[in-house]
């Protein structure tokens, strides 16, 4: 495997304002081509394409994260779909998934609209940013243990940028959840010992540097077809987990 694009100093994001930082973060991981078998998968994927969506331009790169430069809550996912975020460019935009999470988070006001079809649709949120610890889709919705250590770089400077306004995490679903916490724990802040395991509507705080820089890290299924037609994941439960974490947040009282 190719060695990654590390985030660092080089880069030109070290001095930068924090959306000004952002953004160029953004473009890099909009660049990277470290994992050749999921820059293989997602330029097929972009080049085959699904028939329902033959008249589209795939998006066919890695996904960046989506929201404010300023956000107070991150939602943490998996990683994009071959025919959803591979396809539009924006994290859990253009299939089922993003369907129910962003109808959730408009539910608890935390978005402007309950729909997300395409990047251009006027989605905005309202102190919430979404990410993915691996940005390309893989095969099978599968990345490898590799293939998720190659990417933690872009997810380790993503939350650094985001460090002085960030107070709580979503993380949907146990992939994410052991992906998030070595990056959390690179980025400065401590994460205890035994890490914590996954479980929906697990809560663990994770100290910072400063006493007002702590994070209050939230465990909930991911908002996969699986667990949402299962009866899993409803609609309720995952509201529950995102107004709670708004509130830890400051989002909301």
């Amino acid at each position: 495997m190719d060695t990654p694009h590390r985030p660092d100093p080089a880069d030109g994001t070290t001095g930068l304002s924090g959306s000004t930082a952002l953004t160029a973060l953004d473009r890099r991981v909009a660049g990277c081509r470290a994992c050749p078998r999921l820059v293989a998968w997602r330029e097929e994927v972009a080049h085959t394409k699904r028939a329902a969506f033959a008249d589209w331009t795939y998006w066919g790169r890695p996904v960046p994260g989506f929201g404010p430069p300023d956000a107070r809550l991150l939602i943490v996912g998996l990683a994009p779909a071959a025919h959803g975020g591979n396809r539009t460019g924006r994290m859990f935009t253009g299939d089922r998934s993003g369907d129910v999470l962003y109808q959730a988070l408009y539910d608890v006001g935390l978005a402007s609209q309950p729909t997300s079809v395409a990047a251009d649709d006027g989605l905005e949120l309202y102190g919430v940013r979404v990410t993915a610890p691996v940005h390309c889709a893989p095969p099978a919705n599968k990345p490898t243990p590799d293939e998720r250590n190659t990417c933690r770089p872009w997810l380790v400077q993503e939350v650094r940028l985001l460090r002085p306004t960030l107070r709580a995490v979503v993380v949907l679903g146990a992939f994410g959840w052991h992906a998030a916490l070595p990056a959390f724990a690179e980025a400065g802040w401590t994460v205890p010992r035994p890490r914590p395991v996954f479980a929906h509507g697990t809560r663990v705080s994770l100290p910072g540097q400063e006493a007002y820089d702590g994070l209050e890290l939230f465990g909930c299924f991911h908002v996969s077809q699986r667990n949402t037609f299962t009866g899993r994941l409803t609609p309720e439960m995952l509201r529950d987990v995102l107004r709670t974490a708004a509130v830890a947040a400051g989002l909301l009282k």
